[in-house]
């Protein structure tokens, strides 16, 4: 039995960050956001001796359990006791360490994949809660759409977005740490945070050039220190007609607001001369995922 699914990036339309946890982690409070850029996942299962595989197009996605679509699959064979043959094969668009979802996208869409292919009945909250063990972003991937994240990024209500925004994505070659960006954030030093309540108003009324005024990331704050790149190509964003641009999760990727697509289009023919990951996409509202 084999089944395919698109993985959905996510850009964070806002980011902030409340409290350290005395955990160690972080609560935030942030504004998630479906994109149709996305992964094919590929799932095919079959009664061979129980093993799990994972293949993808990209040569610095990990195979093994360094992958986290390799550990969604191994988590759902361990909690209902399945032992079977797991086949994944990735064909990746998403850029990788990107600050986009990527990984956590494809680990939901081993989750609901395999929930169909074997028929374990996992209703979308369930699947969410198995979803978190893997990682904050996991959820989200899950369920989709628009969403405030709070707690870890775990914790969603879902927001109803009449807003379908024209996106550039820049990807610069930096690699930025997660860990390191929130573990060398002062807190205390912040000076601007989102107002979240008037981008979910805003995105409630479709207010596009409202949702684009409002970007902040406050992971800015010790990113673009120490990566003045990101700060560059958002500048070079709005000289190329953005309406607004901010960066996505941890970094490195920037992404800009469009008033079209022709506009986003137009923008990306400029930052290909330099960079090599750059896609004009559009963010997605709610809906069922691709499959067949």
């Amino acid at each position: 039995m084999k089944i395919f699914l698109s993985a959905s990036a996510k850009i964070n339309l806002t980011l902030d960050v409340i409290c350290r946890r005395q955990d160690g982690y972080h609560r935030v409070e942030m504004i998630m956001q479906e994109t149709e850029l996305s992964d094919d996942v590929h799932i095919a299962v079959s009664d061979g001796p129980g093993g799990i595989s994972v293949r993808c197009s990209h040569p610095d996605v990990p195979d093994g359990e360094n992958n986290i679509a390799y550990r969604a699959a191994k988590l759902i064979k361990e909690t209902f006791h399945i032992g079977k043959q797991v086949e994944i094969y990735i064909e990746k668009r998403i850029p990788v360490a990107a600050g986009l979802a990527g990984g956590s996208a494809d680990a939901a869409a081993v989750i609901k994949g395999l929930n169909l292919l074997w028929e374990l009945g996992m209703d979308e909250a369930a699947m969410m809660n198995m979803g978190a063990v893997l990682g904050a972003d996991v959820p989200f991937c899950i369920r989709g759409g628009t969403c405030l994240a709070g707690g870890i990024g775990e914790v969603l209500t879902p927001i109803t977005s009449k807003a379908v925004l024209d996106l550039l994505l820049v990807k610069p070659e930096v690699m930025v740490s997660t860990a390191w960006a929130y573990n060398n954030l002062n807190l205390n030093a912040i000076r601007k945070r989102p107002d979240n309540s008037s981008m979910i108003d805003a995105l409630e009324r479709g207010d596009i050039r409202e949702i684009a005024g409002g970007l902040i990331n406050v992971l800015e704050n010790v990113t673009i220190p120490r990566y003045p790149e990101i700060e560059q190509i958002k500048g070079e964003m709005m000289d190329a007609g953005a309406l607004g641009a901010a960066m996505s999760g941890s970094g490195p990727t920037v992404f800009g607001i469009f008033g079209s697509v022709s506009e986003a289009d137009a923008a990306s023919r400029i930052f290909r001369r330099k960079y090599k990951d750059v896609i004009a996409t559009k963010t997605k509202l709610r809906g069922k995922q691709g499959m067949c």
